[in-house]
């Protein structure tokens, strides 16, 4: 919701004025340990709280979750608009490659998430994730570096990528320099 509503440059309220129920996870996104908040009519409410209660659902001492639900909150558009300006910098790295091995669609990238098409049938999603989270001596002999980087097997041709807060630019730019050298040894 959060991320939806930052890209569109809207409140959260907008995107949400026809729904019924709304749940929103302070841990996706908003950076918080833990903590989620559910809204919507009175008696929906008071179904859902009873519901928690007989599933032993209940936290003492939640106020320190609270306060970094809050600093989530307040920091939310920066933290946001930063986490999809990354996604955005990976998803144009992935394009400029012009690999005939993944592809992007770059009009697509509109928030913290990339998908990634597999193309030219030479790996499997796991397989390419697998490559780019594992780091050899020929990588840290040839870039200078190591870097594991974790993506998702997400269907049969598409990897996904997600940004957080803990993702920096530093951290995306060796995110694209990686997929470059598995792209590379994968077409030699």
């Amino acid at each position: 919701l959060m991320n939806a509503a930052v890209a569109q440059d809207v409140e959260p309220a907008r995107i949400t004025q026809h729904c019924d129920s709304v749940s929103l996870c302070f841990s996706k996104g908003l950076g918080a340990p833990a903590g989620a908040v559910l809204a919507g009519r009175r008696e929906f409410i008071t179904e859902a709280w009873r519901v928690r209660k007989l599933l032993g659902g209940g936290m003492r001492q939640a106020g320190v979750l609270a306060a970094a639900a809050r600093l989530g909150l307040r920091q939310a558009e920066t933290t946001l608009r930063r986490d999809h300006h990354n996604a955005r910098c990976f998803a144009e790295g992935i394009q400029e490659l012009n690999s005939s091995l993944c592809s992007i669609n770059l009009p697509a990238v509109e928030t913290n998430i990339v998908m990634v098409t597999i193309t030219g049938g030479w790996l499997s999603p796991t397989e390419l994730c697998q490559h780019l989270q594992a780091v050899s001596q020929e990588e840290v002999a040839e870039t200078g570096q190591a870097a594991s980087v974790l993506l998702l097997p997400w269907s049969a041709h598409t990897v996904r990528a997600v940004w957080h807060r803990d993702v920096s630019a530093h951290d995306t730019k060796l995110a694209k320099n990686k997929l470059e050298f598995v792209v590379r040894k994968c077409q030699e």
